[in-house]
C-alpha cells in the first residue's frame, strides 16, 4: 500500500465539498495531486487546452449548476494562464477554487525556476482568501476555508500547495493538540430577509408609485413567480441586466427585455418615464440608462450589502435574499387597479418587436446576424443550455434570442472577456450530458479561444448521452464590436490593421475533427441549417459569414450621441463604410429619428 499523502487528503477534501469534475491542465507543479486524482478515479479531471480555459470552465460550472467550480494549474506560467478565468469568476460573484502548485519549500526565495510570488500575483483577484500550505497539517483547515469563502463572498479563492507539501504524509485526522486546526467541510444557506420596518418602508414607496420599473439581475434567480405578482400588482414594467436575461419569459406583455447600451427600446423608455424603481439582485453598471438621479424613488434588494446604493440613490435599501424578501413585501402591497401605464409599456414592447423583426429581416451583405441569432427563437429545445462568448454577437442575443422558459445561458459579463463561450459550454455540457447546448460566438473570440477547446469537446463528444453541441460562429472577419466603440466612443475610422481578422474555415476545421461543419452565406440556408444542427448525431459548427456593416446601436440616443459614429463613417472609404452608414440611418429612423446628413 502507497503511504496516504496530503494529496490524497486533498481529494478526498473537494469529494466532500461535493466537486464532481477539476478543470486544468497538468504540469510538474502539480504533480502530487494528479497522482491522487489518479489513485482516487474521482472527481474527474477535465483537461483544457490552455488554464485560462480551464478557469473559464470552472466559472462556468458555478453558473450553471450553482455550486463551487474548481479549477487546478501548476506553478509559474499555469498559475499566471488562471487570472483571465478567475477575474470572471471575481467581477460576476461566481464562487471558484483555484488549487495552484508550487516549487519545494526550500528554494522559494532562490529566484528558481519558474519561482513566482503567488500570493501576491493572486492576492488582488483572490482577495478574500489566497494561503499558502507550509505544512501538511494546514491544509484540510485552508481547503475548508477556501470553500467556505468562496460560497460565502460569491468570488474566488485560492490555495498554494508547494510540491513537498503535496507529496508529505497526511497528517493525523483526529490530532488534538497546540497549534492544529481541525475543520469541518460543508456550509448551509440561511434565511436572511430584511429588518420588519424597512420591509414596510419600501412596501410603502412601490405602493404610492405610479409608474414603477422592475429591474432583475442574476441575483433574481430563483425569485420568478415573487417578481410576476409583484408587477402584476404594481402594474409595473419589467426590464433585465445582461446576466438577469434567463431569469423571467421575455414573451411576457410588458417585459421590456435587456437594459442599457446592448438593451431595447423598450426597456429604454421603460427607464426614462418610470417615477419608481425596484433593483431586485442586479449590479448592471450601465448607468446613464438608469432613470436620472432625483427622477424616481428606488428601492434594492441584494444579497450583498457591499453592492446596495452603488449604482442608483436608493431610498430604501433592502439586505436579503431575493425571493424570501419579496414574500414579505408582497404581504404588504395590495393589487391595485390597471392604469395607463402598463398600457403605456405593452404598447412599447409591441413596438420594439416590431423594430426587432424589421431589423433582422434588412438585407445585408450576405447575411444579417441579427438574423442569425433570432432564427434560433422557436428551435431552441426546451432543456437547451446557452453560452454565449462576448463581442457583437452579445447584442444580438441579448435583442433576438427569446430563451425558452427556465433555460440558463451565462456569458462572461461583468469582465467581458472574449473566448469564454466554449469553456463555458463545456462546462454547462460536462454538468448536464443529457441536455443540448447551444454556444453563440464571433470570429475574434473562436481564434482566441474556441478552436482549441473544440478540440476538446472532439475529444469527449461521444461520452454525453445527447450529442448536440452546437457552435455558431458569426465570420465577419472583423473585430466588429470594437470597430463599432472606435465610430461611437471617439468618432475614428475604423483601424482595418487593429480590426481585420484572418478569414479561418470554421466549418472546415469542423470536419478536420470529426465534427460535423456546415458553411452558410445564404438567408434561405440559416433556418435549415440550425434544424440540421440542433437534430445532428454530433456536435456541429454553423459558420456563418455575416455583415461587419450592420450598427451596434444603442437604444433611444439622442442625435448628440450618436454623432460620433457619424463621423468616424465619413472619414472611412469604401463600399462597407457607406453600406454601415446606410444600416445607421435606417435603424435610427426605426426609432423614429431623423438624423441630419
Amino acid at each position: 500500500m502507497t503511504e496516504r499523502t496530503v494529496s490524497d487528503l486533498v481529494v478526498q477534501r473537494l469529494l466532500a465539498w461535493g466537486t464532481d469534475r477539476v478543470f486544468g491542465y497538468s504540469g510538474d507543479g502539480i504533480d502530487g495531486v494528479m497522482g491522487a486524482l489518479r489513485r482516487s478515479g474521482k472527481p474527474a479531471f477535465v483537461q483544457a487546452r490552455h488554464e485560462e480555459a480551464a478557469a473559464f470552465m470552472a466559472v462556468g460550472h458555478a453558473k450553471y449548476t450553482g455550486g463551487p467550480g474548481v479549477c487546478l494549474s501548476t506553478q509559474g506560467p499555469g498559475a499566471v494562464h488562471l487570472l483571465n478565468g478567475l477575474y470572471d469568476a471575481k467581477l460576476d460573484s461566481q464562487p471558484v477554487v483555484a488549487i495552484v502548485g508550487q516549487q519545494m519549500s526550500t528554494v522559494l526565495g532562490s529566484a528558481y525556476q519558474q519561482e513566482i510570488d503567488l500570493v501576491r500575483l493572486f492576492a488582488d483577484v483572490c482577495a478574500e482568501f489566497v494561503q499558502v500550505a507550509h505544512t501538511a497539517e494546514q491544509v484540510p483547515m485552508l481547503l475548508d476555508r477556501a470553500f467556505r469563502t468562496a460560497l460565502t463572498t460569491r468570488g474566488p479563492t485560492c490555495v498554494i500547495l508547494p510540491h513537498d507539501v503535496q507529496s508529505a504524509p497526511a497528517p493525523d485526522p483526529e490530532a488534538h493538540e497546540h497549534g492544529v486546526m481541525v475543520t469541518s467541510p460543508g456550509l448551509r444557506p440561511a434565511r436572511i430577509v430584511p429588518r420588519p420596518e424597512d420591509l414596510r418602508e419600501a412596501a410603502e414607496v412601490l405602493a404610492s408609485g405610479q409608474r414603477v420599473a422592475i429591474m432583475v439581475g442574476q441575483g433574481a434567480y430563483g425569485a420568478r413567480p415573487e417578481i410576476l405578482e409583484l408587477a402584476e400588482r404594481l402594474g409595473a414594467g419589467i426590464t433585465a441586466s445582461l446576466l438577469g436575461k434567463p431569469v423571467l419569459d421575455e414573451t411576457l406583455p410588458r417585459h421590456t427585455g435587456v437594459m442599457g447600451h446592448l438593451g431595447t427600446t423598450a426597456s429604454e423608455e421603460l427607464m426614462r418615464d418610470c417615477d419608481t424603481l425596484l433593483l431586485v439582485g442586479t449590479n448592471d453598471p450601465w448607468t446613464e440608462f438608469y432613470p436620472k438621479p432625483g427622477q424616481a424613488r428606488a428601492v434594492q434588494i441584494d444579497i450583498d450589502g457591499r453592492r446596495l446604493g452603488v449604482r442608483y440613490p436608493i431610498e430604501v435599501p433592502l439586505l436579503g435574499d431575493a425571493a424570501e424578501t419579496l414574500r414579505e413585501l408582497l404581504e404588504l402591497i395590495p393589487a391595485r387597479p390597471r392604469g395607463a401605464w402598463a398600457g403605456q409599456i405593452e404598447e412599447a414592447v409591441r413596438r420594439w418587436h416590431r423594430i426587432a423583426a424589421a431589423r433582422a429581416a434588412a438585407a445585408a451583405e450576405p447575411l444579417n446576424p441579427q438574423h442569425v441569432v433570432r432564427a434560433l427563437s422557436g428551435r431552441l429545445p426546451a432543456d437547451a443550455q446557452v453560452a454565449v462568448d462576448v463581442g457583437s454577437v452579445v447584442y444580438w442575443y441579448a435583442r433576438h434570442l427569446r430563451l425558452p422558459p427556465g433555460a440558463p445561458a451565462h456569458l462572461s459579463s461583468t469582465l467581458a472577456s472574449m473566448g469564454c463561450g466554449l469553456p463555458y459550454g463545456l462546462a454547462a455540457k460536462l454538468a448536464a450530458p443529457q441536455r443540448p447546448v447551444v454556444v453563440l460566438t464571433g470570429d475574434g473570440a473562436m481564434q482566441m479561444t474556441g478552436l482549441a477547446e473544440l478540440v476538446t469537446v472532439a475529444a469527449r463528444w461521444r461520452d454525453w448521452a445527447d450529442p448536440r453541441f452546437v457552435i455558431c460562429v458569426l465570420n465577419n472577419r472583423d473585430l466588429a464590436e470594437v470597430s463599432w466603440e472606435q465610430r461611437e466612443a471617439e468618432g475614428e475610422p475604423r483601424f482595418a490593421t487593429s480590426q481585420d481578422l484572418p478569414d479561418v474555415p470554421y466549418a472546415r476545421y469542423a470536419e478536420l475533427l470529426g465534427l460535423r461543419g456546415l458553411r452558410v452565406d445564404d438567408p434561405d440556408q440559416v433556418d435549415g441549417a440550425w434544424e440540421l444542427a440542433l437534430g445532428a448525431d454530433r456536435p456541429t459548427v454553423i459558420e456563418t459569414v455575416v455583415d461587419p456593416a450592420i450598427p451596434l446601436l444603442p437604444p433611444g440616443r439622442p442625435y448628440d450621441q450618436v454623432r460620433a459614429m457619424y463621423q468616424g463613417l465619413a472619414a472611412e472609404t469604401g463600399e462597407q463604410a457607406r453600406r454601415a452608414e446606410a444600416h445607421l440611418r435606417r435603424e435610427r429612423a426605426d426609432e423614429g429619428f431623423d438624423d441630419p446628413r
